[in-house]
């Protein structure tokens, strides 16, 4: 899974692809279908790339690359991001197994499985991840 370019905006819904950097900031393009570009500044917004991000466990952190992972495996299978508390709970301690649910909120799921929703159709999704930076 090679997500690299993917990122997550503070304040933003949604996910946006790297497109390049300028003199004002970070060049952005949503994945939405509006395909909106935009340009962040980083002294005002936070930036995590998907390739980063990872979620609280009870022993430690759970990267999102393999709760992806995992939904994948799962024929992508996931249930609707607006259904019950606790039907989206039960399906991230299979999804998540290890989770810390005390640190993890209903609204974290939420988002976990609406960005699955939005990247799963993308050539990223079924590319290798390239080799770490030196």
């Amino acid at each position: 899974m090679n997500l690299r370019a993917l990122v997550s905006v503070t304040g933003k819904p949604g996910l946006y692809k790297l497109m390049g950097q300028n003199k004002g900031g970070f060049i952005l393009e949503s994945l939405d279908k509006a395909k909106i570009k935009s340009v962040v500044n980083l002294n005002t917004t936070k930036m995590a790339t998907l390739e980063d991000i990872t979620i609280y466990g009870e022993e430690e952190e759970i990267r999102l690359l393999d709760i992806f992972e995992k939904i994948k495996a799962n024929d992508g299978n996931t249930p609707d991001a607006k259904a019950d508390g606790n039907a989206l709970r039960e399906y991230f301690r299979e999804v998540a197994p290890g989770h810390d649910e005390s640190r993890v909120y209903t609204s974290d799921i939420k988002k976990i499985i609406n960005w699955y929703n939005i990247i799963k159709e993308f050539p990223l999704f079924e590319e290798e991840a390239p080799a770490p930076l030196q």
